[in-house]
């Protein structure tokens, strides 16, 4: 039952996320808010081969690339602290993939996508499945945490059902959700077993409960959907230097994107995990520094502004 344990940490009321004021100006006035969905270890051929209906339709109403590259590592806590701070490993410090226990507390060496939002005055969330991400939860950063107490989950549906309780209640205009259930069957059964693709097509289900939960909110019109992943895998796992670890999914949807865009027509573009960053930072108006590796995907928008 210890499984099921989690952390839940509030530190902000919806309505006075209401009274914020004053956010920068965005070159998408249509978007709103950003939402990242990582599904833990998702190769992009199992994704195609899996039962994704959900997935299928936002690579129908978006742009999008089977093509992606993680980090060099390709493991899953240094690649998403590269996903939400836009920079290497190298450059922000988490190289370890464990739940370290240190005093004090480490943090990444560059602010991630919640502290930039948050000093702009949007309202953030992080919803995770494993214990590590907590190096990511910086006091201060973020309105909402959810993470397991002490064992990581086995399945995605707890971080399903937070992530649509956090959008019904506190409507965050900044929203990361890692389902964890891909990654943990990749290890124990294999990248591509039967069992991989079942778990799949269930983390597909999660992503539609997730989308559904900001139809409901009357959220969806003014959100930008960016789902892809950490890592692929062969074998029982995933590591350097191997491409079946290092292609990731990159699937983004929502107004001011292009439909059924396949982004590898951009002959010289290759997708970075640490683009997902500068990408959210570039629609919410939060300035992309020059020390980011990542890049906003432009290609990816109707009429964007050249680079």
């Amino acid at each position: 039952m210890k499984r099921w344990l989690c952390l839940v940490v509030v530190v902000c009321s919806a309505a006075a996320i209401g009274l914020r004021a004053g956010k920068p100006a965005r070159p998408v006035p249509a978007i709103e808010r950003v939402l990242i969905i990582s599904i833990d270890g998702l190769r992009p051929d199992r994704l195609l081969l899996a039962d994704t209906p959900v997935l299928h339709g936002l690579i129908r109403q978006g742009a999008y690339t089977m093509w992606a590259q993680t980090t060099v590592v390709a493991i899953t806590l240094p690649s998403h602290v590269s996903m939400l701070t836009g920079v290497n490993p190298l450059k922000h410090g988490i190289m370890w993939n464990t739940n370290l226990s240190v005093q004090p507390m480490v943090y990444p060496n560059h602010p991630t996508l919640f502290e930039s939002a948050k000093q702009a005055g949007y309202a953030t969330a992080l919803i995770s499945g494993k214990v590590k991400f907590r190096f990511l939860a910086k006091p201060g950063t973020l309105d909402s945490v959810f993470l397991p107490k002490d064992v990581d989950y086995e399945s995605d549906e707890p971080v399903a059902d937070e992530a649509v309780r956090t959008i019904g209640q506190l409507k965050p205009e900044v929203l990361f959700v890692h389902l964890p259930a891909n990654d943990k069957v990749g290890h124990k059964y294999g990248w591509g077993s039967p069992e991989q693709l079942a778990t799949i097509g269930r983390a597909d289900a999660c992503v539609g409960r997730i989308l559904a939960a900001l139809d409901a909110a009357g959220l969806r019109r003014s959100t930008l959907v960016i789902v892809t992943s950490d890592h692929g895998g062969a074998g029982l796992t995933h590591g350097p230097e191997d491409a079946r670890s290092r292609n990731i999914p990159w699937i983004a949807a929502g107004p001011g994107i292009k439909a059924g865009f396949d982004l590898t027509q951009q002959g010289g573009l290759t997708v970075r995990t640490e683009d997902t960053c500068a990408t959210a930072c570039w629609v919410l108006g939060l300035p992309v520094p020059d020390y980011f590796d990542g890049k906003p995907v432009l290609p990816a928008f109707v009429n964007p502004p050249k680079s």
